[in-house]
């Protein structure tokens, strides 16, 4: 028998890979959540996307979204946005009672109106972004039942009535302002330590936290008649005289009563206004996580070790201080294993991007301000720049440069599907040059340090787009962690602990970055999240190894390799050559044995040359078409 060509291999397992794929398809689909959606679908209406046309078929397979504005895990809708995109009508009122696995849902900037959702039984719902658009009615008790809320932002709507006592200790951005909102603030502890901004421009508000005292009821007595009693003989005036002076007493006492809240509560005002003229201690955003109040980063007066202040690393620069920090209302920029990072808005207009560090609480203070002063020396256009710190022996910030376009990976990963710009090759090209050469700049720079970085990855690459030509540029963050993480259980949670030198225990040297730019250059060229697609227990390969490096290897060792490619490149009619060149430097980045890899200044000119090598190749397309 005739053996097949590769091409018509090739085909075949194609094939059969479509009909096992639809197979799981069809029993992984969640009828209720599909019909819930199209509940949504059919009650709102955009002028700039059209639902009716995109949502259609099940809304998710795995981990992989079918429809704009969804996103998936393990075949259930987890996150619903949709933002700015001009949606009108009201929600159906129960409608999100069956997506059960929701975490997320913003209808920000929108035109919706009528009553908030109900979010009944969403027992994993984080993030409730509803701001600017036109929901009216009160704010449904229910919402205080939600016990892993992160974010509540309801600002620029029409809502009426009181503000329910919020207490979740996981709520660390809260945002009601501009609505129609009266009576008291809730004094629970949550609620107190958010600033006034949060509740502005409602007329009828009151609390101590805005400055704003409550009304106090008048005092009426009581209205029914006073009973007659008949006077009593002469032989009973001595018998009962103590009881005529107790009644006395009793009725002094009552009237004494009202006078006495009144000047209870009058001396409550007296102080939340002097509170507030100190330095409004419990006012801001940039909060807790579940645990501690912010509380900490004014006071722990019982360290003795503590900056009272913020440590600057250029004295001229030093425009804000702490005072003005717990002032600002912020929101979390992203969550990650060893630190929470914030965006910060000052009173003044100046940004700032704050980041409170964990695990690093046995670390002395000469150690961390050492630490500090050197990384905060460092200036590059491609590393974000420190601006300053805090130190104490449980609280340790780090505020940075505030870089306003997100990140790498939400620019490769996110809101894949229907109505995304597609991340061409140029832009992934200019991208990686700039990582190459912070990376090339930390390796010359921190001659001391082992492992430079330490922890590169997606998420520590931040995008700045040039205004003008619109074209993107990076900046690393997040470098020169590793010094002061002191036991391996938490220098495992940085990118170096997936290097395969730090699996074996072996002794980490600077190759070690070099495999997790490797690793990011492969994420760049495939659009695939390292570490996820590739476990055996999601089922998407055969490959045992959920190494992205080796489902890579193996694809072109079989002479596949435009298999490898994203898809949003794999269409492009330039850049093949260039595109697998680069995967050959991944691949030898990432090798298993460290000293195999290149040093990372022979890495930065190597992009540098493919770089010019697409420069050349487009230009030589563009001059084809004109001919």
């Amino acid at each position: 028998m005739r053996k097949l060509a590769p091409l018509t291999r090739r085909l075949l397992f194609f094939a059969l890979f479509l009909v096992v794929e639809s197979g799981d398809q069809i029993n992984e689909f969640y009828p209720n959540e599909r019909d819930a959606l199209l509940q949504l679908r059919d009650s709102v209406k955009s002028s700039v996307f059209d639902l009716h046309s995109h949502w259609t078929g099940p809304p998710c397979y795995k981990n992989l979204s079918n429809w704009a504005g969804i996103l998936c895990s393990d075949g259930h809708v987890i996150h619903l946005v949709l933002e700015e995109i001009q949606l009108t009508g009201s929600l159906p009122p129960t409608f999100l009672e069956q997506i059960t696995f929701l975490k997320k849902l913003s209808f920000r900037n929108n035109f919706l109106y009528g009553s908030l959702p109900n979010l009944t039984g969403l027992v994993y719902l984080e993030f409730v972004l509803l701001s600017d658009n036109r929901f009216s009615g009160s704010i449904p008790e229910g919402y205080i039942e939600l016990q892993n809320l992160t974010e509540l932002e309801l600002q620029g709507n029409d809502i009426e009535g009181s503000i329910p006592p919020f207490d979740q200790q996981s709520l660390i951005v809260f945002n009601v302002s501009s609505n129609k909102l009266e009576g008291p603030i809730p004094e629970t502890s949550v609620l107190q330590r958010f600033p006034r901004s949060c509740y502005g421009n409602n007329s009828n508000l009151c609390g101590g936290i805005i400055g704003i005292p409550c009304p106090i009821p008048p005092f009426s007595p009581p209205k029914s008649p006073i009973p007659y009693i008949s006077p009593p003989s002469p032989g009973e005036k001595k018998k009962n005289g103590l009881k005529v002076w107790s009644i006395a007493l009793i009725a002094a006492a009552a009237a004494l009563v009202p006078l006495s809240i009144m000047f209870i509560l009058l001396g409550y005002f007296r102080r939340s206004k002097r509170k507030e003229t100190q330095g409004e201690h419990k006012e801001g955003n940039i909060s807790n996580e579940n645990v501690k109040k912010r509380r900490y980063w004014s006071e722990s007066t019982e360290d003795p070790e503590r900056t009272l202040e913020l440590e600057f690393f250029d004295k001229d620069t030093s425009v804000f201080d702490m005072d003005d920090l717990l002032r600002a209302s912020a929101e979390v920029l992203g969550k990650g294993k060893l630190s929470t990072t914030y965006k910060a808005i000052l009173e003044s207009g100046v940004v700032v991007a704050v980041k409170r560090l964990k695990e690093m609480n046995s670390l002395s203070k000469k150690e961390f301000i050492q630490q500090m002063q050197l990384l905060g020396k460092l200036r590059h256009e491609n590393l974000v720049e420190m601006i300053s710190f805090y130190y104490s022996k449980e609280e340790k910030l780090i505020v940075y440069e505030y870089v306003p376009y997100g990140d790498l990976f939400e620019l490769l990963h996110e809101n894949r599907g229907i109505g995304r710009q597609p991340l061409n090759w140029t832009a992934r090209i200019s991208i990686i040059k700039d990582v190459a050469k912070a990376l090339n700049f930390l390796h010359q720079s921190l001659p001391s340090h082992k492992v430079p970085h330490g922890n590169i990855r997606s998420k520590n690459v931040l995008i700045q787009q040039d205004p003008n030509n619109k074209n993107y540029h990076s900046k690393l963050t997040d470098y020169g962690f590793l010094p002061l993480l002191q036991s391996k259980e938490s220098s495992k949670k940085l990118a170096v602990g997936k290097s395969p030198e730090f699996c074996q225990g072996k002794k980490l040297t600077r190759k070690a970055d070099i495999y997790c730019f490797g690793i990011l250059l492969l994420e760049v060229i495939t659009g695939k999240i390292p570490g996820e697609l590739f476990s055996p227990e999601n089922g998407v390969t055969s490959i045992a190894d959920d190494d992205l490096s080796e489902w890579v290897r193996t694809v072109v060792n079989n002479d596949w390799s435009t298999d490898i490619l994203d898809m949003e490149i794999l269409a492009q009619k330039e850049g093949y050559n260039e595109m697998l060149k680069l995967t050959e430097l991944a691949l030898e980045c990432t090798d298993e044995v460290p000293e195999k890899r290149p040093k990372m200044s022979q890495v930065f000119r190597r992009i540098e040359e493919i770089e010019v090598e697409q420069k050349r190749s487009v230009n030589d397309v563009e001059d084809d078409s004109v001919s």
